[in-house]
């Protein structure tokens, strides 16, 4: 089996997969409109989309699952700082002086992701 898609609970599933869509630079499913119950942000094979559901309550504890990203074209700080203009928060940060760690962050609906840093700078 292969996942198809990473679904994640939402209040409003079509602002937080503009957000998604921001971040990853991956677009929103065509005929997916705001107000929709379901709204898929298609990622490139074989990578699994990430599918935005509806749920009547707000996110109320830590997430048991969570997603890490690892930067292709930027810095782990850089990555940061975009992701920050583009709505995110920095839950907690783990960069150590050495440059190594990760940073923790929220995206507007409070779901905790990971920054790590890219491969360039895990390989240097």
């Amino acid at each position: 089996m292969m996942p198809r898609h990473i679904t994640i609970d939402a209040g409003n599933p079509y602002a937080l997969a503009q957000f998604w869509s921001g971040v990853t630079g991956w677009a929103i499913a065509a005929g997916d409109v705001p107000g929709d119950d379901e709204v898929l942000v298609p990622a490139p094979a074989p990578i699994p989309g990430l599918l935005f559901i509806r749920v009547p309550e707000e996110k109320g504890v830590k997430n048991r699952v969570h997603l890490d990203w690892s930067p292709t074209e930027r810095t782990r700080d850089a990555e940061v700082d975009r992701v920050l203009a583009l709505g995110g928060t920095i839950h907690e940060d783990h960069r150590a002086p050495d440059g190594r760690g990760w940073v923790t962050m929220k995206d507007p609906e409070g779901n905790e992701f990971c920054i790590e840093r890219s491969e360039a700078e895990r390989t240097n």
